[in-house]
């Protein structure tokens, strides 16, 4: 049998790996010139691999069709993930979030180990080659190759990825692939991704992180998510930890609408315990200017944004300053807000909401019901999950069960 991988990211080189061992004849087509161009910078090029999480918190952290995945994880669950890099000789650990890393800190090592898999294996991998089109003629498929070259193959797994990152090659080819063969491919935006901001004070945040914050966005008066965890300004907006997943959640509202987002920068508090706080600063601090006492309440870069947004002066003597100007000094910390706009693009998204509609796919091998011998593994599938992990597990799972199921056929 003659097997040909499109896309030569995380879930093209794990299926060629175990189809090849089951004896299959596999070609990799790859349109870089390299192998794992997205996986190399993923982690911020520290590639957070998997989640050493227990399954129900694996599956909770999928945000689309989680169900449709029960059969691929139990198949090839996190800790075959961490078994298969580690009998590699790749060393991992486990950090914050039970998130796992090569114990290097390298995507580079991620992607060594993933290449000497392939050759030993036996895979042939062709790179700069892409696939402009793939059609099928009786019990064969046939790719069309840039430069007019045509190949055949028994069977095809379509691995190209979704549309974030696109300068990594990740630029939809898979789901035009799969709408050309008749299956539907469900509407797709960025995940994942930054907020932008249209308050222009965020511009001289930029670069501040926030730990420990706490955050809600809302529709009018409906909360859409809340969570808690680090925020980083950038120069249109925020990002960070607990802004990507939110986006996530809401990124598609954000299309739709302005929402409200409100953080609290003091969520340990409650807003009299902050008071009190407040009041015990101001005693100590009662002759002098309020830019001046202010500064314990913040980072250095934040301080002059939150005097300006108090509307008090930032010369004004701290035994001068009412009660009225002191509950909307600590509204701002319990409740800053922000207005979202809207998100980043593709390019600045870490994963694509949407894809290859999975009711069109056996959830145990990942083959289309309307054309047998094609299969879709990855991100080119409408899946994604949180970060941690969380979304390359989805890789690593959805590639293996495809890989085994032709290995017995």
């Amino acid at each position: 049998m003659r097997l040909a991988i499109i896309g030569g990211g995380a879930a093209g080189m794990m299926a060629s790996i175990f189809a090849a061992k089951k004896g299959v004849f596999v070609d990799l087509y790859e349109r870089n010139e390299k192998l794992g161009k997205k996986l190399y910078i993923t982690g911020k090029g520290r590639c957070n691999l998997t989640n050493a999480c227990d399954m129900e918190e694996l599956l909770g952290n999928v945000r689309s069709n989680p169900r449709f995945l029960y059969s691929a994880f139990y198949r090839f669950t996190n800790q075959d993930t961490m078994d298969f890099f580690e009998k590699e000789g790749l060393k991992l650990k486990v950090e914050r979030g039970k998130r796992v890393f090569p114990e290097s800190d390298r995507s580079a090592d991620v992607l060594d180990t993933l290449r000497r898999a392939m050759k030993r294996a036996g895979v042939h991998v062709h790179l700069n080659g892409r696939v402009e089109s793939v059609h099928r003629e009786g019990e064969l498929f046939f790719l069309d190759l840039q430069g007019r070259k045509t190949v055949e193959a028994d069977r095809v797994f379509i691995a190209t990825g979704g549309l974030s990152y696109e300068s990594t090659g990740s630029t939809g080819d898979g789901y035009r692939f799969a709408e050309e063969m008749g299956l539907k491919v469900t509407e797709c935006c960025p995940s994942l991704v930054p907020f932008h901001i249209k308050e222009t004070f965020v511009k001289e945040l930029q670069g501040l992180a926030l730990k420990n914050i706490a955050i809600r966005i809302l529709d009018g008066k409906k909360i859409l998510c809340e969570d808690f965890g680090e925020l980083l300004f950038t120069h249109f907006g925020v990002s960070g930890p607990v802004i990507l997943t939110a986006s996530s959640i809401c990124g598609k509202k954000t299309q739709e609408k302005e929402l409200k987002l409100l953080l609290d920068l003091k969520p340990a508090l409650t807003k009299e315990q902050l008071d009190a706080r407040i009041l015990r600063e101001f005693e100590t601090a009662k002759n002098k200017k309020f830019a001046n006492a202010a500064s314990v309440f913040f980072p250095a870069k934040l301080t002059p944004v939150m005097v300006a947004l108090s509307g008090i002066s930032p010369d004004k003597r701290i035994h001068e300053i009412t009660k009225e100007e002191r509950q909307r000094f600590l509204s701002n910390m319990k409740e800053l807000e922000l207005t979202i706009t809207g998100t980043g693009g593709y390019n600045e998204a870490v994963v694509t909401k949407g894809g290859v509609s999975v009711k069109e796919i056996n959830p145990a091998t990942m083959e289309s019901k309307k054309v047998p011998g094609l299969y879709f593994i990855g991100e080119v599938l409408d899946l994604d999950a949180l970060t941690g992990g969380f979304n390359l597990q989805i890789a690593w799972s959805t590639a293996v069960a495809a890989a085994e199921s032709i290995g017995r056929n």
